[in-house]
């Protein structure tokens, strides 16, 4: 089963070894020095890169918020419509671009819903496709452009478990939402701004009311929902 085509993919990369050696010098770095560091980030290719290389290749968790001084990730209770984002937890992502979202995304100001996805699909054969991504904010806002400079914490994954895969036709969803039940301390940070985000200019806008529509479409390969 294909994918509609609102659904976004992950920019390509140049597969630069350069760039590889570069994000492991400078995650290095940072693990060396103590109380979760602010990265120092002036390499020349983008952040989202960065962040993906380290969740892809370094099995770290990824969270993004707007509030920069976080030196504790407590359990929380969530408040979400899929049973497994509705626990007391620490939420984080396994993909990069996922997390900047949430680091962007100014719901501190601006009184918003988030509809949002990051998955994989492995078809009937084992091979893994993806990731693939949906982000929209409230239609009320988004004329507004309701942004922010955030933050992305790089969290260590050992008390993470990850969302079970859901069926999706012959296929199977692996969604790249994690949560952890104890308290994380993180490793790292990275500020982002708004242009750092691969996608800002195909964040979608979405009617509050209609939010079941809207995650009733993600979970089921149907279309966005049109507007009314």
């Amino acid at each position: 089963m294909m994918l509609p085509d609102y659904w976004l993919t992950r920019p390509e990369t140049t597969g630069d070894a350069n760039a590889n050696k570069a994000f492991d010098k400078l995650l290095a770095a940072a693990q060396e020095q103590d109380e979760g560091p602010t990265i120092d980030y002036t390499l020349p290719w983008p952040k989202w890169q960065f962040l993906c290389h380290v969740a892809d290749h370094h099995h770290l968790a990824l969270h993004g918020s707007g509030n920069s001084e976080i030196s504790l990730f407590e359990p929380r209770q969530s408040n979400d419509l899929g049973e497994f984002g509705n626990q007391k937890a620490v939420y984080a992502a396994s993909d990069g671009i996922w997390a900047m979202f949430f680091a962007i995304v100014d719901r501190d100001r601006f009184d918003m819903s988030v509809t949002n996805a990051c998955v994989r699909l492995e078809d009937e054969t084992g091979a893994v496709h993806g990731p693939f991504y949906v982000f929209s904010v409230s239609q009320s806002v988004r004329p507004l452009e309701p942004w922010r400079t955030g933050t992305v914490y790089l969290l260590p994954r050992e008390s993470f478990v990850t969302q079970p895969p859901i069926p999706f036709g012959a296929n199977e969803v692996q969604i790249a939402q994690l949560a952890s039940f104890v308290s994380v301390v993180p490793l790292a940070k990275l500020t982002v701004t708004p242009t750092d985000f691969p996608f800002l200019k195909q964040i979608r806008g979405h009617a509050d009311e209609r939010l079941t529509e809207y995650a009733t479409a993600l979970q089921t390969g149907a279309a966005w929902p049109a507007d009314s």
